[in-house]
């Protein structure tokens, strides 16, 4: 007597929904994620700064580097080109 398989087409129905059931989930995650990334740009783009940019120096750090462009110019490693280009750059 020959084997048989049971319910063939049972099996292929299951196998067939759950792999359809994981690429819907997978779907609606990846939907999800871009939903957010959306959200996520629409705030930045809407949010304005707190304060102007200054550089990203305080007062403290600004005089502390001129004093240093001071000794380099001094000492003689900046020409007064450089020298004078540095400082615009740091006032």
């Amino acid at each position: 007597m020959p084997l048989m398989r049971r319910r063939p087409l049972l099996r292929a129905a299951m196998v067939g929904g759950a792999g359809y059931a994981a690429g819907k989930r997978r779907a609606a995650a990846q939907e999800h994620e871009a939903e957010q990334d959306a959200a996520i740009q629409q705030t930045q783009a809407t949010q304005a700064p707190a304060a102007p940019p200054s550089g990203g120096m305080s007062e403290m750090e600004r005089i502390d580097a001129l004093k240093k462009l001071a000794e380099l110019h001094d000492s003689g490693a900046l020409t007064d080109e450089q020298f004078e280009a540095e400082k615009e750059k740091l006032i």
